[in-house]
């Protein structure tokens, strides 16, 4: 009994510090590391998801995120002015044209600009 009331006070503390909004500074990392990678080397990004590195990488910074880097920001400067932390990513020179966000005004679903 005792170890099932220590796993709900554990899975409490977990839950109520866990955050899903936020920055997501980890992920977003990983997300720039993908984004430099493939276009420095198609193939070799290839690679890092085939073995799955990506993946694991992603998935190591979700929980990284929603346990630290998330609820800091969020609890400790956002919740409190009511302005978001941005993320400013990493700028990669392309060496073969861009795709842009489809957030982005004028942008199209596959369309390459070079």
């Amino acid at each position: 009994m005792r170890t099932i009331a220590r796993r709900i006070v554990l899975a409490s503390l977990v839950t109520l510090g866990a955050c899903a909004a936020g920055p997501h500074q980890l992920r977003r990392s990983i997300d720039d590391w993908d984004h430099k990678s493939y276009v420095n080397s198609p193939w070799w990004n290839a690679a890092l998801w085939v073995v799955p590195v990506m993946p694991a990488c992603y998935v190591g910074a979700f929980v990284g995120d929603f346990l630290v880097t998330d609820p800091w920001a969020f609890w400790l400067h956002d919740a409190w002015d009511g302005k978001g932390t941005g993320f400013q990513h990493l700028e990669v020179p392309w060496t073969d044209g861009h795709m842009s966000s489809l957030w982005r005004d004028r942008s199209g679903w596959t369309r390459v600009e070079r």
